[in-house]
């Protein structure tokens, strides 16, 4: 019996011991402060680290978070200065400094934040209209947050930020909004597409006028060229002329094989021979007697030679005197052939030599044959 009484008594000591060594001993976490009452008197402020207790005489009273808190309120109808309820829902960011103060100064500081803050928000509300309220945001937030925090200090709290979470105006005044909001989107896209509109056109004007600038560049250009074209050819057939040295009865020549040509044309009802013809013909006749009795070479007087000029063209290579006087002795007769024929028919006027018969002579200006509407046969 005796051992089992000292038995427990001896249980009763070591719970005992247990008992004041877990008061005693007190290990605060980091960014926590722990209030220390001693008798019910404020002691001490533990911070983060161990601590010893007096058992049975210290005591804590309370545990307080040092870190920032959020907390958020619920919404708050509020009145602007132009009689519109607006619905605020506010955020208010908190942080204790002075765990002591936060204890004793005020009951419950969260609770005493959330009246303060409807209150401030009323205050600074109620001297804004709808539009300052809902563009003034930023102004708002740190009126708040000054007479927040001054009001707060004292509880050993600082209110680091405020935000306005939500502001809703009524719903006949957000219909109306949403109206105004409509009506200035729709005014700025009918703007930008003015705008839009208005640079296409400048744009294709532009691209118009550089295209009409480069057709006539190309134009004028093109012109040039084929002006340079045909002085150049000019050139050539001049300077191909000079290097054959011609004379008069060539010339005539050349005039004979034109004049079938001439003749050809639907155009032409009638045509008229001048009298030059008479002359180159006779030079004809001449040239072909000296040719028979004399030979291809008589009676011809050798011309200097023709200046050159360079033209950056190939020389002309002239034919032999001989088969050149036999082709053109064929054509010659054949011209002569076709004017005798076009003569008989009526259609050639060939005036009589001037040489022979003076008193037929017709005046300088008088035509030669007046042209007649008879066509052609």
């Amino acid at each position: 019996m005796d051992n089992v009484v000292t038995l427990v008594v001896l249980v009763l000591v070591i719970l005992f011991v247990v008992t004041v060594i877990i008061r005693t001993i007190r290990i605060v976490p980091q960014a926590t402060a722990v209030i220390v009452e001693r008798l019910g008197r404020y002691s001490r402020t533990l911070e983060a680290g161990l601590h010893f207790l007096v058992p049975f005489i210290d005591k804590v009273r309370a545990n307080v978070d040092l870190r920032e808190q959020v907390v958020s309120f619920p919404p708050q109808p509020v009145i602007t200065s132009d009689n519109l309820v607006v619905s605020i829902d506010t955020v208010i960011y908190y942080q204790p400094t002075d765990p002591k103060s936060a204890t004793y100064e005020i009951a419950n500081y969260i609770q005493g934040i959330e009246q303060l803050t409807v209150t401030t928000l009323r205050n600074v509300i109620g001297s804004l209209d709808l539009e300052q309220t809902l563009t003034s945001r930023d102004q708002i937030n740190g009126q708040l947050r000054g007479v927040l925090d001054e009001a707060t200090g004292r509880w050993g709290i600082r209110v680091n930020r405020v935000e306005l979470k939500a502001i809703d105006p009524p719903a006949s005044v957000q219909d109306s909004m949403e109206k105004q909001m409509r009506a200035e989107r729709d005014r700025r896209a009918a703007i930008l597409n003015a705008e839009g509109l208005k640079q296409s056109q400048i744009l294709t004007a532009e691209g118009e006028k550089q295209s009409s600038i480069l057709r006539a560049e190309g134009s004028a250009q093109a012109a040039i060229l084929r002006s340079q074209g045909e002085a150049k050819a000019i050139t050539q057939v001049f300077d191909a002329i000079h290097r054959g040295d011609p004379d008069p009865k060539l010339l005539a020549y050349q005039y004979l094989q034109t004049l079938p040509q001439i003749a050809r044309g639907d155009a032409n009802k009638v045509w008229i021979v001048p009298s030059e013809l008479n002359d180159a013909l006779k030079g004809f006749g001449s040239m072909f007697n000296s040719f028979q009795n004399d030979g291809p070479g008589a009676g011809r007087t050798e011309r200097p030679a023709p200046e050159q000029h360079d033209t950056g063209l190939p020389d002309v290579v002239l034919e032999d005197p001989a088969e050149a006087l036999k082709r053109a002795r064929e054509e010659a007769a054949g011209a002569t052939r076709d004017a005798e024929g076009a003569t008989r028919l009526g259609k050639v006027d060939v005036p009589a030599d001037t040489s022979t018969d003076t008193s037929t002579d017709t005046p300088a200006d008088q035509p030669a044959a007046a042209p007649t509407d008879e066509p052609n046969r």
